[in-house]
């Protein structure tokens, strides 16, 4: 991997970071269900009126929207609108790799190194600790709680995201977008209310308003369109497991941004749940790239073969 692709892999884990900012700059002024239904509907629009479907079977694109797009940013919104703050939302939202790999094992029945499993029982672990100094009241374990949720809906997305096993990320991407709008706009019809999604749209003007676009507008056109659409052009030119690693600053990003700008503080005992989920998320990484190599380099190929077994490239992050 070359020096300038290190240097976008970073700049896209930047995005991410702050994004988490920008989530909570919309969240001030839309009600969370709504939020979802209206990020993801900006983008849907332009799905269906110019981007051509993907190649894939079409139960894949609503199994990715409904985990990725419905499961994980419902239960993250309901969560840092709750009280969960923005920097351990970035952290405990990493437990999809956990999650993922261990919805792998039990329906795709992907075996797992000793070595990896060591390195996921550390994040778990991390979370743990996280968590454990989060039940000082339930006012702030159920945000923590609702944030593992979201991470448990991005799993079942990528589960979803690697049975569909397209070559056409962006599309892929584009195309799930179209998933969660309708029903999250029911949701928070029932939940939150015409009178509250009303009076989000008609105080646009006031300076919480016009910050919460401006959130918005980060979180669809750079985190969502650009942010994703480099990650996919990375790990469509480099090996999965050496860009798949920089998502780990994804965290630590969020987490000082917001310690900068939103004031936030976390405990000792926070910062050491944190250090055990980046080493055990990024060492399980390691170990499946290491792994995946060896058993490639194992198998013979047949060079005529190549151009027609080119490998799939996954729609978004793990």
């Amino acid at each position: 991997m070359s020096f300038k692709h290190c240097l976008l892999a970073a700049s896209v884990a930047v995005m991410w970071g702050l994004n988490f900012l920008a989530i909570d700059l919309s969240l001030d002024q839309f009600p969370p269900f709504f939020l979802v239904a209206l990020r993801f509907a900006i983008l849907a629009l332009p799905a269906l009126l110019f981007v051509p479907k993907p190649d894939v079977k079409f139960r894949w694109i609503v199994g990715y929207g409904f985990g990725f797009g419905v499961l994980q940013f419902a239960f993250l919104y309901w969560a840092m609108a709750t009280g969960m703050p923005t920097g351990l939302a970035s952290l405990v939202l990493q437990a999809s790799g956990p999650f993922t790999v261990l919805l792998g094992m039990t329906f795709l029945r992907e075996r797992v190194r000793a070595s990896q499993m060591v390195f996921l029982l550390v994040a778990m672990a991390g979370l743990g600790v996280v968590g454990w100094q989060r039940l000082d009241s339930s006012a702030s374990f159920l945000p923590f709680l609702l944030t593992l949720a979201g991470a448990f809906g991005w799993a079942i997305g990528n589960v979803c995201n690697r049975q569909a096993h397209s070559v056409e990320p962006v599309k892929f991407t584009m195309w799930m977008s179209i998933i969660p709008p309708l029903p999250m706009l029911l949701i928070s019809l029932i939940v939150e209310g015409p009178a509250a999604i009303g009076g989000s749209l008609t105080t646009l003007g006031t300076t919480t308003g016009l910050l919460g676009v401006a959130g918005l507008i980060y979180t669809v056109v750079i985190a969502t369109i650009l942010g994703s659409g480099i990650w996919s052009w990375l790990m469509s030119r480099n090996p999965a497991g050496v860009v798949a690693p920089f998502s780990m600053l994804v965290p630590v990003v969020g987490m000082s941004a917001a310690w900068l700008v939103l004031g936030e503080t976390v405990t000792f005992g926070e910062l050491c749940g944190a250090a055990l989920v980046i080493i055990g998320v990024l060492g399980a990484g390691l170990k499946a790239a290491k792994g995946a190599r060896i058993l490639a380099e194992a198998v013979p190929v047949d060079e005529s073969d190549i151009e027609e077994n080119q490998p799939d490239v996954p729609a978004g992050t793990s």
